[in-house]
């Protein structure tokens, strides 16, 4: 279908930072989509994990299959709604490039390691990814992706970090947080399709360790909603199956009501450009029952799943390879590959090595460094 007037459009793109000529089959975000499927940070989340860590299983989520599940979920909705599909794509695809290994523990380890050194945020630390630490092209450092990929890539900013973007590059990805208006809507649906996915996918990877039941998801109703309804269907379903169709009727039914809540914002707003929807209030959204809904599923499984004592265990011996490694590398910046020992900045330059790292790269280099078998 055609983009509606509100989508984003290539052909008025504000631009890369590093002008090139227009390639002659694809559009601007087209191209952005292609450079980072085939960049090194995207290769690398297939060994970077969620919740479970990379030893844990082979079947469980990892930074790459889930950023595949929010570009399906995203391309789905935006072509309902008329958005740029390869631009909700692009973003989508990019969106974990700056995460460490260990999921949100190595972001938290990082941040407090770095918290005389500027801190540590791992949407940031995608924006850097793409704009400076890919070494692919040999007249600029990064993927040198348009404006609107890289907005929607920085999903959230501290007002300090957004200032210092916004001294570097007046009026570019960090002046919205200082404004307060939105990204694109590609950006926001990107924002969503990411929460549906990973609600979704940490029920079906939580029940698949063993850590949480089915039976225990009687306590979110979002859940037994669908489960009763697969039950009234197919009396006789039972076990993974039913756990399956459960998650397949939540996901769809989440997608509908996006759909629906979001025409509902824009048919009342009307914006008449991609411009003019930033300036909107926030227009991709959920119902506000069914933002009751995500809400309590996402507290059941902080609880039950999030912060199962495994799982903090776990946590615990990932945060010590972490800080454990970033003090040795500042310690010792030749253990570190050159381009990073050989850095002004060192404090930033082990961060920046670290979480590039894969879960199983971190651990063999902490036994390399320390002698410790943590894991």
């Amino acid at each position: 279908m055609t983009n509606a007037p509100y989508a984003s459009q290539p052909d008025r793109s504000r631009g890369r930072r590093h002008a090139e000529p227009s390639a002659p089959t694809r559009s601007d975000f087209q191209r952005d989509r292609d450079r980072i499927v085939h960049c090194t940070a995207f290769r690398r989340l297939v060994y970077k994990t969620q919740v479970f860590l990379n030893h844990e299983g082979d079947l469980f989520r990892t930074r790459l299959t889930h950023s595949l599940e929010v570009a399906q979920l995203g391309r789905s909705i935006a072509r309902s709604l008329g958005l740029n599909e390869d631009l909700v794509e692009a973003v989508a695809l990019a969106h974990d490039l700056g995460h460490t290994p260990f999921g949100h523990a190595g972001q938290d380890v990082l941040n407090e390691c770095m918290a005389e050194h500027g801190g540590f945020e791992h949407n940031l630390q995608s924006l850097r990814v793409i704009d400076e630490l890919e070494e692919r092209y040999l007249p600029f450092n990064g993927l040198n992706l348009t404006f609107e990929t890289r907005e929607g890539v920085l999903k959230h900013c501290s007002r300090r970090n957004a200032e210092l973007l916004e001294a570097a590059e007046p009026g570019g990805v960090g002046r919205r947080f200082i404004e307060g208006t939105q990204p694109s809507l590609e950006a926001q649906l990107c924002n969503l399709a990411d929460e549906i996915a990973y609600n979704a996918h940490d029920i079906d990877d939580g029940v698949r360790s063993g850590l949480v039941t089915i039976e225990q998801f009687e306590a979110v109703p979002l859940f037994t909603r669908f489960r009763d309804e697969t039950l009234a269907e197919f009396p006789e379903a039972t076990g993974r199956r039913l756990l399956f169709d459960t998650i397949r009727r939540m996901l769809s039914q989440q997608v509908y009501d996006v759909i629906d809540a979001t025409r509902a914002k824009l048919a009342e707003h009307r914006p008449a450009d991609a411009d003019e929807a930033r300036r909107c209030p926030p227009l991709v959204r959920f119902s506000p029952e069914m933002r009751e809904a995500s809400t309590q599923l996402k507290r059941f499984l902080f609880k039950e799943l999030y912060r199962h004592p495994q799982v903090n265990e776990t946590t615990a011996r990932a945060k010590q390879v972490l800080t454990e490694l970033f003090h040795a590398y500042v310690a010792a910046p030749s253990e570190m590959k050159p381009a990073y020992a050989q850095r002004e900045d060192l404090h930033r330059a082990v961060a920046d090595y670290i979480s590039g790292m894969t879960d199983r790269f971190a651990v063999r280099e902490h036994e390399r460094l320390t002698g410790q078998r943590i894991f």
